[in-house]
């Protein structure tokens, strides 16, 4: 059997790999330079003609662009109303921001377990926590997977919640041909520089209804009803502050590399199924590895490629953090998305405890993150495989 790098073996690959990174490329970086070039560098042309790509993209009426995915949450939330007495369901199984939006506006969040084969909300749980004061349901789209929005949807109207769709994995995902962002009130993106598409930082949220739309857009800019470049084609000074608002505003410069990485989208996205469909076959017959569920009816936008480890069938004592190093050794940047956030200290403090969510608590104690992104090319693929046969190879019973 072949060392172990993290043992003083040769690693698979000398260059580290990450499990995502962006990519930018010349006529990205014209778009940005034009511009620098222009009149505006914030809130000007730019930014109405990003909305409208992704509006239309994803099949929506409105979209209001943000300085980042958390802000674009922290928008939903103040246009859903949520505040003070408020309870909003999240899943244990997301980054921090799709719970502390709620914390933003007052309102208390309400942890719920994941499904076991997808990992997304489990809407019989969400059920079970549902009360007179639940005002909303965070419903993340995990890794890129759309979750079960025909029971979700089911139950929201039966209790008259709102569905806030953090799908900041998910831009290009469908749902029964469907595509994320047409499915609920409300939808949130990410353009982190790991994401589909990137603006460096920034986000969007994604409604049909024009009320909740010019909410937000007063929301990213201070409460301001009207913009600078608003009021100069007005030719007037006159502006309001008709809400408490925060500087959420995305610039220019990242509107221009957003709207021109959309071109790239559909490219983008099929090159990401097609890396998670290579993976999914090499491990097929590895039954120390659990593949991500690929459900009828959804069609993921592999934001990330998540394997589970059966830790039953490695060596005693070899646990998820003994691989996660072992996989760093041969040249593979690994992840962990996420830890609960139940566990973290700052909920800790909020009195929130753990070891109430066993599925996705499990889970977690199970997950590796494995790089996918469209700029991969095969032998990095091969790379990859190679790396994770080893070191499972390596620790199987």
């Amino acid at each position: 059997m072949e060392k172990l790098a993290i043992e003083g073996g040769k690693p698979v690959r000398e260059k580290k790999i990450n499990y995502g990174r962006q990519s930018v490329d010349e006529e990205d970086i014209l778009a940005v330079v034009n511009v620098l070039r222009s009149d505006y560098l914030t809130m000007g042309p730019t930014i109405p003609a990003f909305e409208q790509a992704v509006a239309e993209y994803v099949g929506a009426r409105h979209a209001v662009a943000v300085n980042s995915g958390t802000a674009a949450l922290h928008a939903a939330a103040h246009a859903a109303g949520i505040g003070p007495g408020d309870e909003v369901i999240v899943p244990i199984l997301t980054f921090v921001a799709s719970s502390n939006c709620v914390i933003y506006q007052g309102g208390t969040p309400v942890f719920v377990d994941v499904l076991p084969d997808t990992l997304n909300i489990d809407p019989a749980d969400v059920e079970r926590k549902i009360t007179s004061r639940t005002k909303a349901i965070v419903a993340v789209d995990y890794t890129g997977l759309p979750c079960d929005y025909q029971s979700l949807r089911s139950l929201a109207e039966k209790h008259h919640l709102l569905i806030i769709e953090d799908a900041a994995h998910a831009l290009g995902a469908r749902y029964q041909e469907r595509k994320v962002g047409s499915l609920s009130e409300l939808t949130t993106f990410s353009f982190h520089p790991v994401k589909h598409i990137t603006t460096g930082e920034g986000g969007m949220i994604i409604t049909d209804d024009k009320d909740m739309a010019t909410r937000m857009r007063n929301f990213r800019s201070q409460g301001v009803d009207l913009d600078f470049r608003a009021r100069t084609e007005k030719t007037s000074w006159f502006y309001e502050v008709v809400d408490l608002g925060y500087n959420y505003r995305l610039p220019d410069l990242g509107a221009a590399l957003g709207l021109r990485q959309m071109q790239k989208l559909d490219a983008w996205l099929a090159r990401r199924r097609e890396i998670a469909g290579c993976y999914t076959a090499a491990f097929a017959g590895m039954p120390e590895v659990i593949p991500p569920a690929s459900p009828s009816g959804c069609e993921s936008a592999w934001h990330l490629y998540l394997l589970r480890l059966d830790l039953e069938l490695l060596s005693v004592g070899v646990g998820r953090a003994d691989i996660f190093k072992a996989l760093h050794a041969e040249g593979l940047g690994v992840n962990v998305h996420y830890i609960p956030v139940p566990w973290h200290p700052y909920y800790q403090q909020l009195g929130y405890g753990k070891g109430h969510w066993p599925v996705g608590e499990r889970a977690y104690e199970q997950m590796v993150s494995i790089p996918i992104f469209p700029a991969m090319t095969n032998q990095d693929i091969e790379d990859v495989i190679t790396a994770v046969k080893k070191v499972v190879h390596a620790y199987r019973k």
